[in-house]
């Protein structure tokens, strides 16, 4: 009797072990934020990038729908940003959000493009550490001067 207790002891003390053991390597969520500045809809060659916009990572239970995880980052120079996140989100919906623009004449949220669904999981087959979310944008107060010329190159011409 005592040798199976042991035998049990030794194959479930692994898993105690790692469950217990803090997460070495965190998720690393990076993403950029641009300005629509032709109220396209969409990133095109006269998009830019925002400094200092910012971006909150939130996760929520997927019965309950209860706030268990939220984090914000401000994005550099290039509009990029990174969010480190130390715990396994499984069973969770997260989401990148923006919430707000640094700059004045840039700063409505483009409909479909202010937020980005990322897998925070290692239970799902990524090897990766590292998750990009989708490029989220705002939309200019007007359009910039020569949009109409870079919209013609983004319709569909029939022939």
């Amino acid at each position: 009797m005592s040798k199976a207790v042991l035998l049990v002891a030794l194959c479930f003390l692994p898993v105690l072990t790692i469950a217990a053991r803090p997460n070495k390597n965190p998720f690393v969520v990076r993403g950029r934020v641009y300005c629509d500045t032709c109220l396209a809809g969409f990133e095109t060659s006269a998009s830019t990038y925002i400094p200092g916009a910012v971006v909150r990572l939130e996760c929520k239970d997927r019965r309950t729908m209860e706030l268990t995880y939220s984090h914000e980052a401000r994005t550099d120079s290039t509009g990029s940003y990174k969010i480190l996140v130390n715990e396994d989100h499984d069973d969770q919906f997260c989401d990148a959000t923006l919430v707000s623009s640094s700059q004045l004449r840039c700063s409505t949220l483009s409909p479909g493009h202010d937020r980005a669904r990322v897998t925070l999981t290692r239970f799902n087959g990524i090897a990766s550490d590292e998750r990009f979310a989708n490029t989220m944008g705002f939309l200019r107060d007007a359009p910039m001067p020569g949009c109409a010329e870079i919209m013609k190159l983004y319709q569909e011409t029939e022939d």
